[in-house]
């Protein structure tokens, strides 16, 4: 019994080493955001600001369009996450009902896809956007996230679809359903959280995507967040320290609240295509 205290004392005591190591960032972001400048360059930092101000805030508003950055990751996520669960639904639902070559072959993609560095598609990719007429486009960038998540996101899907009792309707085509009734009414209810889990999931994504948009926007007034994150940071590499964490931490609020409401619904999406057959 004394073994099994200390083996679970032991585990609790990793864990919460680990939630310490993870959370240090943030919570060093925090600080920064509300220091002066003068406690910026103290030689003997502090966890908590001594003289807590909102002048950073201030200052990164002035000197950066962060709202109009914000407007257009917003967009950008928003119609990325949109049109993403729009595609990958009906395929997760063939995939998921249907297994056969077509079904093993979506599946080698998505696997495949998710091995491709950015590096090795950004070229092509920039290519294709060009003879399209979409690059430095606020509509261009979305469809690149859009490929990009449509891999996770029909995995995703796929689990809860195969989640979803097929028995149900079988149910539903005795009662004399069809097979678009069926979908509608029986199937699509209990996708909903899926759909909206994946959705999110997918927003979050592309809100904190910066290499694509770096690369893909040139206009100030199209660039997104991340993208005017860097311009804190001058020509020899110094960091304006107060108005880039104070910045950054109103970017990274969304992605934090977003996740904390589907982490559980990601987790269960996951479990649910790992063990139904």
């Amino acid at each position: 019994m004394r073994t099994g205290k200390l083996a679970r004392a032991g585990r609790y005591t990793a864990l919460v080493a680990y939630l310490v190591f993870l959370a240090f960032p943030f919570l060093w972001l925090v600080s920064t955001a509300f220091k002066p400048a003068r406690e910026l360059g103290s030689l003997h930092p502090t966890w908590i600001p001594e003289n807590p101000t909102l002048g950073n805030f201030r200052q990164a508003f002035d000197e950066q369009p962060l709202l109009q950055a914000a407007l257009n990751s917003l967009v950008a996520a928003l119609g990325a996450a949109v049109v993403a669960v729009v595609i990958a639904t009906p395929m997760a639902y063939v995939m998921a009902r249907h297994r056969g070559t077509l079904s093993r072959l979506a599946t080698g993609w998505v696997v495949v896809s998710q091995a491709f560095p950015f590096v090795l598609v950004i070229i092509p990719l920039f290519l294709v956007l060009k003879n399209l007429r979409l690059i430095n486009s606020v509509p261009g960038l979305i469809m690149v996230y859009v490929v990009w998540a449509l891999p996770f996101a029909l995995w995703m899907l796929v689990g809860y679809v195969r989640a979803v009792p097929v028995e149900l309707e079988e149910a539903a085509a005795v009662d004399g359903a069809g097979r678009l009734r069926t979908l509608v009414s029986v199937t699509a209810p209990l996708l909903a959280p899926g759909i909206v889990a994946t959705a999110l999931f997918a927003f979050i994504t592309a809100w904190n995507e910066f290499f694509f948009a770096l690369v893909l926007l040139k206009t100030p007034e199209k660039q997104t967040l991340p993208v005017v994150l860097t311009h804190f940071i001058g020509a020899e590499g110094v960091a304006d320290l107060g108005p880039l964490a104070a910045a950054a931490f109103l970017a990274t609020l969304p992605s934090l609240v977003v996740f904390a409401l589907i982490q559980r619904r990601i987790t269960g999406g996951m479990l649910a295509g790992a063990v139904k057959s």
